[in-house]
């Protein structure tokens, strides 16, 4: 059983705005003029976030004539929320181990 969380992307997901970000995209892709409007970010910071969430894999890019859209990869996302059910179901287990005290 897997105990471990990719702590590189709870990092990457820790920062409000970008979490905000995955959140509009997991509902639908968006242009950064959609999350510029959505989020109230500026232009450069939000391209910022974008690019670290895009090297992260959490989101790709779909070029549309002089925009660019992005998407959620439901994949990476799923892999955490996989990693969180195994350290949940580690945890209930713990539960019956309790290590002595010397």
């Amino acid at each position: 059983m897997m105990t471990s969380v990719d702590t590189e992307l709870i990092r990457v997901l820790g920062d409000p705005l970008r979490l905000r970000i995955v959140t509009l995209l997991a509902r639908e892709t968006l242009c950064t003029s959609h999350l510029v409007e959505e989020t109230g970010a500026k232009q450069t910071n939000l391209s910022n976030h974008l690019r670290v969430l895009r090297e992260a894999g959490v989101v790709e890019t779909e070029p549309c004539g002089r925009f660019t859209y992005y998407k959620l990869r439901p994949d990476v996302i799923a892999r955490l929320a996989g990693q969180f059910a195994d350290l949940a179901e580690s945890a209930r287990t713990a539960a019956e181990n309790k290590r002595a005290c010397p």
